[in-house]
């Protein structure tokens, strides 16, 4: 069968009745994913059976079980799949063949050796795609971008020319009278229409050579016509060990500089939130960055004066909009730390950093030090534990705001192996943002790593202590050479809503810390001094008693976070 899914949402749905604000408030249920991306085995025949079943239910079903082990025993590296919890929900085939042999006027039986693969050419050039299919209640997860992404990876990493298939064109049955196949792609290419697969494929890097008629001559929907689509390696001349899942050496990540602004509803925050996740996507980025208290619009619609008050009345928006978070990680491929959120346990109020993976997993980091005003302001305490995380693209540490002015948290995290590290923050004057920026660059040369930072701009009149914004995110690197000569490495317009995307070469650090103008990390005197993890103390309430005590007897209009 032809490349024939593209794991996006297809079909009606019924109508989603409009939640109560009682119901906004209660914390969704999201379904918890595990993905993971491997290669198939034999005793995954049966799940893919009733997968393709599914799929293919008007194209004569799945396959037999001798055509899939043939597959795997030909080449068993090209056949992939995407695992949730465990099952397997989506899965891309492929065979290596000497382009040559066939040329452009194909078939898919003839390429396919009818079924038995025979055609398949270890020393051949060109990666063909045989098949690429999703269950359907997971098409809303976008896991045909990932299988593709992982063909292109073999492709790379097995050093072949380019990657072809056929590709269905099945909204095509519904304009076949009224216009030519040729006509029907090029007003799919030109945006005019779209096909639920070449539109797919083309926004996947794809371009179509030609039109081949009678490539699945059972195929009604596309009228026996499919396009013959190539993805060209421009790495062609490089080789590299492993086939996929290498560690990357480069990674690219957004970070979004929020605007305040008064919301709705969650659903109207929902559809912000969605909007900068996707346009950072866009960019293939390996994650995006929100800032600290994204989420104080919220606080508006709690209609609570006292601002202690309100802030615990937000915190019931956290789990609901942590669920989502994770969501959009999953549905888009991307890595998402979620700023932070106010976060209301047994009894006690806390600032928290959620990281949610791609995989479908989900870490925090809490807020080690909070100021002295949102302990006194808001009765906020700080978390007792300092995480390195591992991520896909390496490993990262989080900092919220303040706690990026303890020199002491971020070199542990180096210590661990941290590269990236990722400060979301809000600061109400240039005072207090310029102690973040400094900090953050500061950290960004003694611990050798690079340092993301973000915060929110505008206002938010109805939201007392929260009410004013300044930022300027950027993203810093070490200083030396190799890296930008004011090591910035992108940086945004002061104030101004907008996104930044940087490409960060995590290669350069190695060489940074073994043949650098200067090697902190190296050259630390560790038979001088040393750091470590202390049990936690009585700090959060030595800083609440103080609060209390100087605490004005009516309301002001301190700004609790004017320190980080």
């Amino acid at each position: 069968m032809a490349t024939s899914s593209n794991g996006k949402a297809g079909g009606s749905h019924a109508k989603k009745q409009t939640p109560t604000a009682t119901e906004r408030l209660t914390p969704t249920a999201v379904p918890a994913h595990k993905l993971v991306l491997r290669a198939l085995t034999r005793s995954d025949f049966k799940v893919v059976q009733e997968i393709m079943d599914k799929v293919y239910s008007n194209m004569e079903g799945a396959w037999a079980q001798d055509e899939y082990n043939a597959l795997l025993k030909k080449f068993p590296e090209g056949q992939i799949c995407i695992e949730d919890n465990g099952q397997v929900v989506a899965a891309a085939l492929a065979i290596i063949v000497q382009y040559s042999d066939f040329g452009d006027r194909h078939t898919y039986a003839k390429i396919t050796g009818n079924g038995k693969f025979n055609t398949h050419n270890p020393d051949g050039d060109t990666l063909y795609g045989v098949d690429v299919f999703v269950d359907p209640e997971y098409r809303s997860l976008r896991l045909g971008r990932r299988l593709y992404d992982a063909r292109k990876e073999l492709c790379e990493n097995l050093n072949l020319r380019a990657m072809v298939a056929g590709g269905r064109i099945p909204g095509y049955a519904a304009y076949a009278s009224e216009m030519t196949p040729a006509k029907y792609v090029e007003m799919v290419r030109n945006k005019e229409l779209t096909d639920p697969i070449l539109t797919f494929q083309l926004s996947n890097d794809f371009y179509v050579r030609k039109l081949i008629r009678g490539y699945l001559p059972y195929d009604s929907e596309s009228k026996a016509y499919a396009t013959l689509l190539e993805w060209i390696n421009v790495y062609y001349d490089e080789e590299t060990d492993k086939l996929i899942g290498n560690q990357k050496s480069n990674a690219r990540i957004g970070i979004v500089q929020w605007q305040m602004r008064a919301t709705k509803d969650l659903d109207d925050f929902f559809q912000q939130m969605e909007f900068f996740v996707d346009t950072v996507s866009g960019y293939k980025a390996d994650c995006v960055l929100f800032p600290e208290f994204f989420n104080a619009p919220m606080m508006a619609l709690t209609n609570e004066e006292s601002p202690s008050v309100a802030i615990r009345s937000m915190s019931a928006f956290t789990e609901p909009i942590k669920n989502k978070m994770m969501e959009l990680a999953v549905s888009y491929n991307i890595n998402v730390i979620a700023g932070s959120m106010p976060l209301y346990d047994d009894g006690k109020l806390y600032n928290v950093s959620y990281l949610c993976r791609r995989d479908g997993t989900v870490d925090e980091q809490y807020k080690l030090h909070v100021t002295p005003d949102e302990a006194s302001y808001w009765g906020m305490r700080g978390g007792d534990k300092l995480r390195c995380f591992d991520t896909d693209f390496g490993k990262i540490g989080i900092l919220i705001c303040y706690d990026v002015e303890f020199p002491e948290l971020s070199r542990m995290l180096s210590d661990e192996g941290m590269k990236i590290l990722f400060v979301p923050f809000w600061t109400d004057t240039k005072n207090a943002y310029q102690r973040v920026r400094l900090c953050a660059q500061a950290r960004a040369i003694e611990n050798e790593c690079y340092v993301a930072i973000t915060g929110s701009v505008g206002n938010l009149p109805r939201v007392e202590n929260m009410d004013i914004q300044y930022s300027q995110s950027a993203v810093f690197s070490p200083s030396d050479f190799a890296f930008p000569h004011d090591a910035i490495v992108a940086e945004a317009t002061p104030n101004t809503e907008m996104t930044l995307i940087a490409d960060l070469d995590l290669d350069l650090l190695k060489d940074l810390n073994t043949s650098g103008a200067v090697r902190n990390l190296r050259d630390r005197r560790k038979d001088l001094y040393s750091l470590s993890w202390a049990k936690k103390t009585e700090r959060d309430d030595e800083l609440l008693a103080q609060g209390e005590e100087r605490a004005p007897k009516t309301a002001s209009r301190r700004k609790a976070v004017s320190a980080g």
